[in-house]
């Protein structure tokens, strides 16, 4: 199983951003995929998930901003994020499991992570 995200970058505060995630070596329509990230010197946390039958979640502080959708056909699963603050800067990483999960201990496959950085 390869997970491949993409899509991170340097942006200023208010712009918007949107990161991929393309899936192999699984049958992607099976799985429930999700975003979490990393800032430095801190815990993983989720962001953002989205079961097989295109039901989504979301972490309370995100809600509004922050919109995750997927694209079986593409093998890809998305992260819109809009009105991006400096505290948004991190690391992404995607994920995949069977069953939609917002615990990062449940998740076996990972991608590589892509870095956001947001400027003020």
């Amino acid at each position: 199983v390869q997970l491949q995200a993409s899509g991170g970058g340097l942006v200023q505060a208010g712009d918007s951003l949107r990161l991929s995630c393309t899936a192999s070596g699984l049958t992607f329509s099976s799985y429930a995929m999700a975003w979490f990230r990393q800032a430095p010197g801190k815990e993983r946390d989720f962001v953002a998930g989205i079961s097989r039958n295109g039901g989504s979640g979301y972490a309370d502080s995100k809600k509004g901003r922050f919109s995750i959708f997927r694209d079986n056909a593409k093998n890809t699963v998305y992260l819109q994020m809009n009105s991006l603050k400096p505290e948004d800067t991190a690391v992404y990483y995607c994920a995949a499991r069977v069953g939609y999960s917002s615990d990062v201990e449940r998740y076996a496959f990972w991608g590589q992570g892509t870095q956001v950085t947001v400027s003020s």
